[in-house]
């Protein structure tokens, strides 16, 4: 029995922890990209309904609108161009969280690979402990048959039989 093998049972667990690890922040990567990009298609329609509003406004001014509703269009301008500014501050706080799931990505696959290379350092260090045993097994029956074999000659030279190998 292979007597690190408790050792390559935590290795093995270990390489697939790091395997989890690294998979949940690939997949936290790709969700914070998904969130910013959603943040940004936000935006443009803040930007563009901003557009149109002031376009609707120029028109309305054009045609003699009321002061009043030239308030409520100014206030709902301010809102907006508001509303823009927040969603540019949310997008920048989303650059921030993934430059840190890219951090942690990097860290995982980092902690992934040397948990592999671990790993396989002991799956190669039981191969070749295992030749080793089959080789000395090997040698040992060779031993017993080189043995064996000497032990029958003797016999036969000792009650006088003829090897097969022997001319008559």
């Amino acid at each position: 029995k292979y007597r690190l093998q408790a050792l390559l049972i935590i290795k093995t667990q270990a390489r697939r922890r790091a395997e989890i690890i690294l998979a949940r922040a690939l997949i936290s990567l790709k969700e914070a990209k998904e969130k910013i990009e959603k943040l940004k298609k936000e935006k443009q329609k803040i930007i563009e309904r901003w557009k149109e509003a002031r376009a609707e406004m120029k028109k309305r001014v054009s045609h003699g609108a009321l002061v009043g509703e030239g308030n409520v269009h100014v206030n709902f301008l301010r809102k907006l161009k508001e509303d823009e500014e927040k969603k540019e501050e949310e997008i920048e706080d989303q650059k921030q969280v993934i430059a840190d799931c890219e951090e942690e990505v990097v860290i995982a696959r980092k902690n992934y690979i040397n948990a592999a290379k671990e790993l396989q350092v002991m799956e190669k260090h039981k191969e070749l402990w295992a030749k080793k045993i089959r080789d000395e097994l090997t040698r040992r029956e060779e031993r017993e048959m080189d043995d064996l074999g000497n032990t029958i000659h003797q016999l036969r030279k000792w009650r006088g039989d003829k090897s097969v190998f022997e001319v008559k």
